[in-house]
This record gives structure tokens, sequence and C-alpha cells, in this order.
């Protein structure tokens, strides 16, 4: 588990495409597209998709896109519908052709790049042998659980969860040091939970959830051949019901200041005595740190007493557990349809499991981990050695450019709106200005590309393969513990649909996500602000978020505020925290303001500066109407069509308590109810249902 504090991970259902300058005087601004066709209607949005029977000021998301979701079925091998989706389905098959070749041409122990990825994912397709294994695959791990006699000896079998199939009741990352982002740190944070968040343990509505959770974890046990498999599923559950009440919640986890909590091993092993905090670090390989910033400083003595108090047998039953949950996937179908049923169809709602080679695709591939507790995502893959070559093959050298530059009509838009801005001191706009000059823009995939010729992958062995792999990745990250930080790293892969603003001051715009309709070279260019602009907006914005202003121009955790300006800071935001817990996405569920908190900032000034930087882009000119519609008009429509798509009710449950994003739909709504220039671009008045006085809109960046 890799982690990402201030990452700014942005799981955006955006997509970016290839990048052209479209506000060069010499040309002609905003004109109308060339006479090659966009991906998406006539100018580069569907309007077919729009339900003009609705009243864009009741709700705009509808407006925008109601008859292509009223038409548009979810599939019943996934949890939600979208054009992001649409755009990863294009990723996933060119995924496919790149690793098919590699697997036709990899022998059984490669040692070629592509020969390394063909041998994982032949290993993951070669179901009779998974089959043949079944729980032996997993055999060392729980043998090793199965004679540990102390809690001592389980506390260092936890110290493998990065390295192993293991899980902890603490979780270490290593990232840049908050107080000094010129070297790394090692981070402790809570753990042991198996459900997505401690809400699912200790709310009633989740009671179905987490029964299913103990009946998975029941088969589980049977199938590894655990004594007394249902007895010790209850007790495992029991355990972490305990866990999740002494753990913080999500929102009280997204405060910098509260996370960071700097000291040495010594004062660690006196606030949370009773866990084997010496062994747990020499498994982990970090048995040398003198210096650890523990996360949640006040659930830590909590869950080491729990720890002390609990019978080892729950324990051991506990760790047999996750390494079979974070094997499943890999294992023999009585494992893997376990996994499926709980992790994708109870608590995601999707119907049915992905074609084989779809999970194979993923399984060697991986995916984004920031963030994210899901193993899938996070351990044992060739993410890095795919993405290589997915870039070699999909991501032309000359986007670099094209996307530096609108990335920088954005950037000059936000240096004049926070010139601009009336509600701060001059003092702070210097910090805020001198910040935003120091963000490092990163195209298409990393300078330096990561070493995998160490790693062993067997075209047989498809456990070994992720636990050889994800054990590499930990090496990587522990190696440069104690060196200076690399400014060039990246935290997502290239093959990712997905953007973000980093620890390192970097905005990331990996290749998998220059895609339309964010960005289509042929496309009007107000629905290219709309939806491009729109993400690099929110992204730059995610350094100046609720989190973010915390960290200064150097990347350090320092309140670099006056106290006046702060104060109006958080009193702007608590009031759009307020706008988006109002917000329902299913009768009796409301988004959570304070979690969401930060994407909801960065939603509202990207959307914002992407206005902006194309009225810019006009140099004075009228902008071009086209199909009756104004040039505001069609940058509202860009972003509004880039969250064009839907979930499944379970999906939407699991996410406003897990998820610092809000559902797609306020995404759009509770983004324009506050731009004064929507109610002016499409008439809206009092008496509309997402009508706000203007007194009372929320105006922050």
């Amino acid at each position: 588990m890799k982690l990402r504090l201030l990452a700014g991970a942005c799981a955006a259902a955006l997509s970016i495409a290839s990048v052209a300058a479209t506000d060069a005087p010499s040309a002609a601004p905003a004109s109308a597209p060339s006479a090659a066709k966009p991906q998406y209607g006539a100018w580069g949005f569907d309007a077919s998709g729009m339900d003009r029977a609705v009243k864009p000021g009741d709700d705009f998301f509808e407006y925008a896109n109601g008859a292509w979701l009223q038409r548009t079925p979810i599939p019943a091998d996934k949890p939600a519908v979208s054009l992001r989706l649409a755009m990863s389905d294009a990723i996933e098959q060119r995924l496919h052709a790149i690793v098919e070749a590699a697997a036709a041409s990899a022998g059984h122990q490669p040692t070629t790049l592509a020969g390394k990825v063909g041998a994982f994912y032949k290993a993951f397709m070669d179901e009779a042998r998974i089959e043949a294994l079944g729980a032996k695959a997993i055999a060392p791990q729980l043998d090793a659980v199965r004679a540990a006699s102390t809690r001592d000896q389980l506390a260092a079998l936890m110290g493998r969860s990065n390295s192993d199939l293991e899980s902890a009741l603490f979780y270490v990352g290593i990232d840049v040091d908050l107080k000094d982002p010129s070297r790394y740190a090692l981070y402790v944070m809570q753990g042991g939970l198996g459900l997505p968040d401690r809400d699912y343990y200790l709310k009633p509505e989740f009671a179905k959830q987490k029964a299913a959770y103990q009946d998975y974890l029941s088969k589980l046990l049977t199938l590894i051949g655990w004594e007394n498999p249902q007895a010790a599923a209850k007790d495992v559950v029991a355990f972490e019901t305990q866990i999740a009440q002494a753990s913080w919640s999500a929102e009280q986890q997204r405060d910098p200041v509260a996370v960071y909590n700097p000291m040495g091993v010594p004062e660690l092993e006196k606030l949370a005595p009773g866990f084997a905090w010496s062994g747990y670090l020499d498994s982990a390989g970090l048995g040398h740190v003198q210096r650890i910033v523990v996360g949640e400083k006040s659930a830590f003595p909590k869950l080491a007493a729990l720890y002390a108090q609990t019978p080892i047998t729950t324990i051991k039953a506990w760790q047999a557990a996750h390494i079979a949950d974070n094997a499943a996937f890999y294992l023999s179908k009585p494992f893997a349809d376990a996994w499926f049923d709980l992790h994708e169809k109870t608590l995601a709602g999707q119907p049915e499991q992905p074609v084989r080679w779809k999970r194979g695709v993923h399984a060697v591939s991986g995916g984004d981990c920031m963030g994210a507790s899901d193993r899938i995502d996070c351990f044992g893959s060739m993410n890095w050695a795919v993405g290589q070559l997915y870039t070699d093959k999909y991501f032309p050298p000359a986007a670099k450019a094209k996307i530096e530059a609108l990335v920088a009509n954005v950037k000059a838009a936000y240096h004049a709106r926070i010139e601009h801005l009336d509600w701060m001191s001059a003092a702070t706009k210097a910090q805020a200005l001198k910040k935003l000059d120091t963000y490092n823009i990163k195209v298409g995939y990393p300078d330096h590309p990561r070493d995998y010729s160490n790693v062993v992958i067997d075209d047989d062995d498809l456990i070994g393969n992720v636990v050889r792999a994800g054990a590499a990745d930990w090496a990587f990250y522990r190696g440069r513990l104690d060196g200076a930080v690399d400014r060039s790293d990246w935290s997502m892969t290239p093959q990712t649909n997905d953007a973000y603003n980093g620890s390192l001051r970097d905005i990331v715009f990996p290749a998998g996500i220059l895609q339309p309709p964010i960005f289509d070279p042929v496309a009007d260019p107000a629905i290219n602000y709309g939806a491009i602009g729109g993400v690099i907006g929110h992204e730059l914005t995610h350094g100046f978020d609720d989190e973010g202003r915390k960290i200064d121009a150097a990347g350090a955790l320092r309140d670099w505020w006056t106290p006046a300006d702060a104060k109006q800071f958080e009193a702007r935001a608590k009031q759009l925290g307020a706008q988006y817990s109002a917000f329902q996405p299913l009768p009796g569920v409301h988004v959570n303001g304070a979690l969401t908190m930060g994407e909801n900032i960065a939603d509202l000034g990207g959307l914002t500066l992407a206005l902006d930087a194309y009225h810019a882009s006009l140099h004075g000119q009228p902008a071009p109407v086209l199909d009756g519609l104004t040039g505001d008009q069609r940058v509202f429509l860009g972003w509004a069509q880039a969250w064009r798509g839907k979930v499944r009710d379970d999906y939407v449950r699991k996410q406003v308590v897990s998820d610092p994003h809000s559902p797609r739909q306020f995404r759009v709504n509770g983004v324009v109810r506050n731009l004064d220039a929507w109610y002016g671009a499409f008439d809206i008045k009092p008496g509309d249902a997402l009508y706000v006085k203007p007194a009372d809109r929320v105006r922050i960046w």
C-alpha cells in the first residue's frame, strides 16, 4: 500500500485528448471546428443526449444528459456507465492487444519487459493450473499464520503487508515529508478493516453489507480449511467492528495538520503500547528508521490496546481471512466468485463478473493506488511496465507540448483571478501567486521508466508473480526513503484514466486520460475549455482547497495565510459544504459535504477558471454561436458532458461514505448554481430548483 498524502487524486470521470493551442493571436479565436468530424456531435457535444424538456435551472445535469441517461443501460458487468468508462473500455482494448501480443512471444521465465508482461498475463489466463492449485497457492502465507503463537510474531507478519499478501492493523507508507519537502518520510496510518469504511460497521443502514461480509469471510475460511470457520468469521467481524469504533472517520483524516505527528520509535511505543512496533518495522524492512509520522494519533493507543486484549485465535483468523481476501481475485473459481459477490455485486451493485481476459488485463496492468484500499489496484501488478508498452504505442510525444500550452492558459487565468480577489489581502495573495508559479506539469508518462530487470515472472506461478511484483514495488519506495526527493516521480501509471495534483507540487495528466470527450482537436474550443480546461483548473485548485491551502510554495505544511483571510476562506468553504450536504443522490442518502470538501472546491474552481480562460482566448472578439448556443453555454455543456453517466444505487451508498468525490450529478449542478455567468447564459430565474440568490452563491477562487 503506497500512501499519498495530499495527493489530490481525482477519480475524475474525465478524459483529455491531445491538446492544440486555441488562442494564438494570429488565428481566429474560438472558431468553428474544421471539416474533420469530432468524436461527439457536430462540434464536440452530443446534443442528442440532451433532455430539452428539463429546464436547465431545475436540473442542468439532466438537461445536458437526460436523453442519453434514459436510453443507455448499465452493462451487467459494470457498476456504472459513463463516457469516462467508454474511455476506459478503449484503454482496455488497447491493453488487451498489448498483453496478448506479449504473451504470444513470452517464454516460461522471460527477461524482457514485454516478455514479463506476457508471462504474467499467461499465468492469469491458465485457469487449469489455477483451479488445480486452489488454496495451495497461498499455503506459505497461511502456514506462517498457523505457526505464529504470540502477538509479537503476528505483528511481525503484519509488517509484510506491503510486500506480501498479509494485512495490518497499522499501514506504513513512504511519501514526501510535509514539513521538509526535500526529504521523504515514513508515515504510519490506521488500518485493519476489510469493508470500505468504518461506517459499514457502525451504521444500521449497512447491516446487510456487514452480514454479507461475515458470510464472505466464512466462505474464505472454509475454503482454506480454517477451524470452525463460521465462528471465526463472526469473531473477525466483531474485532473489526471494534477497530472501526476506535478509528478516525474519513473526513477527520482529511486534515493534514491533524495527521502529521512526527515522533521517534520509542515515543511511538510509549503512545501505543501493546503492539510489537520493533518487530513490525523490522519485518517491513524499516528497522533502521528513527523518525515516523503518525497519522490518526488518538486512535493509535486504542488500536494497540485492542490488539493486546483480543484473543490470539481471533487475530490469526483475521489475518488468514485477509490473506485469502487479498489473494482471492487470483485464485480458483470458488475464491474468485466469492470475492466478486462481495466486493463488486454486494458493495457496488454490479450483477455480472467481467470475462476472464478483462480481469487478466486488470491484474497485469493494475490501476491508480492513490487513496485506494483495493489491493487489486494497489499491489502486485506489472502496472509501470505495461505503462511503458502503452505509451510506446499510443501516446505521440507532440501531445506533451499541446497539453502544456492549454495548461498555461488556465494557469494564467488563475493568476489573474487571484490578483483580483476581493476578499484576500495582498500578503496572502503574494504567497498564493508564488505557490501557483511553482507547479510542475507532467504529461503522458514519467521521464524515468521503472526498472523491472530483477523481477522474476513465471508463466505458471500467478500468486508468485503477484507477490514478487508487489515486493519489488515496496522495495523501490523503501529504497529511496533516506535519499533526496525525486521531483520527476509519478504516482499514476501512464495508462490510468485520471489526473492528479500531487505532494510534489505537480499536476499530472497520464496518457490514458488523453482522449475525447474532454479534448478533441477538431471540436469547438468552448467545449474543450469546459472539459479539459475544467479538469486542468480542477487540478490547479487542489493546491488551494481546504487541504492544499495548508501547503506553501516550497511544498511544506505551513500556515501562510493571514488570520483574517483564513477565516474568510473557512466561512466560504463551510457555506459550500452546507450546499452539498443538502444533496440527496438517493432518498435519505446525503452527500457528506465535509468528506467531499476538497473535490467540491476544486470543481468550483476548475469550471470558474475554464470559463475565464475561454474568455481570454477570444481576445476581445465575440464568441461564435453554434446551433443557437453561445460560447458560454457551450463551456457549461462541455463540463456537463464530461460527467455524463450513471451508477448503481449500491455504488452510490458506498461512494457517499468512502469517496471524497461527490456523485456526478452534483459535480455539475453543485458547481453551476454558484457561477453568475451560468445564470445569464441560460436565463435562470428565481423559482428554478437550482437558483441561489446572488448573495448566497459561493465564491472562493
